[in-house]
Parts: structure tokens; C-alpha cells; sequence
């Protein structure tokens, strides 16, 4: 059964949401506040997080931060604060989806089995290994190193590196990127696979360029440009 940590303060959409959650087949804890939050995250191991922007004790973006800090477990952040500004913070932070209020409890429920459904937790049972140089992917596991060590990315993050990797030297336009990793009930901007790239090149800056890299190609879209061994 996947665990859904809820934290937000108002009881009663926290209540709805575990409703709905529970309903779907979820197990749920909720946590109203957000000092509270990082002690419960870390003993409960949740496998998504749904997040609200605004709470006591300490707001979301913070706890984002120190979740990212920790783990790549999956981000749905809950704000009123609809405006772009606020989904493209929550994107370059990390968050996987980005859901404001007022929503429907359905949408939600439904916003994270697609997250679940894109999450590197659901892996098949093919062991294959890709390597160029230094980098190392395990597209059985979608555990990714650099001269032995492990990159931490985000789920979402991590499913485009992996999409990347399993199409090595194609272009991509944004477009092509959401329907595949984002999948096509996205709504948000295409910016978001600008932030994702940008955080990927950051996590991968230990690899050489003489081994490969992720390019920008204008006007067409982004490459995983890899070197045979």
C-alpha cells in the first residue's frame, strides 16, 4: 500500500484529501503543521508528498528545500498562490506538480497516481546497464553514478535523464519532453523542462564533456549527446 504524507493546515481540505486518498486505496497521515513535518517525513518514509505553500511554524518551499536535501521522494505542493511565478518557483525547487487552489479532491487523487505512475519507484525487472565513461545507469533500478557515486536527482528529473538515456543522440523538442515524461494531462508552462535540464546539467557536473552532454540545440529542443566507448 503507498503512503501519502498530507501536510496541510487547514483541517478540513486535510480531511477530504485523506478521504478521497483512502478511498483509492492509499494509506495516509496528516500533519497540520509545519515544524512538524520533516520529523514525520523522515520516520514515516511516505512515497509522495502532498504540500501545502502556506503553513505555521514553517512554510512548504522550506520544507521542500530539506526534503530535497534528503531524498527524491515525489513533491505535490497545494497553494492558493495560482500565479507563474509561484509554478515555476515550485518547479526550480524540485516540486513534481504544482496543484492550486480551490481543486477538486478527484484532480488531486488523480494528479498522484500520475506522479506515482512517472516516479522511478516503479521499476520493471530488467537489469540493463548503460555506461559512457564515467556515467553509469542502471535503467533496471534508475540509479544513476558519476566515477562510482550516486547522482541524486528528482523522480521527475531522474524519469527525463532516463528518457534521455534510453534515446541517446535523438532531439527532442519541450513539447515531445512533457508528453513523454510529464505526460499529456500536463497543464503547466514548458519551463518546466528548461528547470529540469538546468538542475540535471547541476547533478551531472562531475561528468566530462569529453564523455558527453546535455545540449541545448536552439530553435529544436535538447540532446543527450553521448561518446561510444
Amino acid at each position: 500500500m503507498k503512503k501519502i504524507l498530507v501536510v496541510e493546515d487547514e483541517k478540513a481540505i486535510s480531511m477530504v484529501l485523506k478521504a478521497y486518498l483512502h478511498r483509492e486505496g492509499f494509506e495516509v497521515i496528516q500533519v497540520f503543521d509545519g515544524s512538524e513535518a520533516i520529523d514525520v517525513f523522515m520516520e514515516w518514509e511516505p512515497d509522495l508528498v502532498l504540500l501545502d505553500v502556506m503553513l505555521p511554524g514553517k512554510d512548504g518551499w522550506e520544507i521542500l528545500k530539506e526534503i530535497r536535501e534528503k531524498d527524491a521522494c515525489p513533491v505535490i505542493m497545494l497553494t492558493a498562490l495560482g500565479e507563474v511565478d509561484y509554478r515555476l518557483s515550485g518547479f526550480k525547487s524540485g516540486a513534481d506538480d504544482y496543484i492550486s487552489k480551490p481543486f477538486v479532491a478527484d484532480e488531486v487523487v488523480a494528479r498522484v497516481h500520475a506522479v506515482l505512475r512517472r516516479s522511478p519507484s516503479i521499476v520493471t525487472s530488467e537489469k540493463k546497464i548503460r555506461q559512457y565513461g564515467s556515467l553509469k545507469v542502471d535503467m533496471g533500478t534508475y540509479t544513476v553514478y558519476v566515477n562510482g557515486k550516486e547522482v541524486v536527482m528528482t523522480p521527475r528529473d531522474l524519469s527525463l535523464f532516463v528518457f534521455f538515456v534510453s534515446n541517446p543522440n535523438q532531439i527532442f523538442t519541450r513539447e515531445q519532453l512533457i508528453e513523454q515524461v510529464w505526460g499529456m494531462d500536463y497543464d503547466g508552462s514548458d519551463r518546466a523542462v528548461d528547470l529540469a535540464i538546468k538542475r540535471m546539467r547541476k547533478a551531472l557536473d562531475k561528468w566530462p564533456d569529453s564523455e558527453g552532454e546535455i545540449k541545448t540545440l536552439r530553435g529544436m529542443g535538447y540532446q543527450l549527446l553521448v561518446y561510444e566507448n
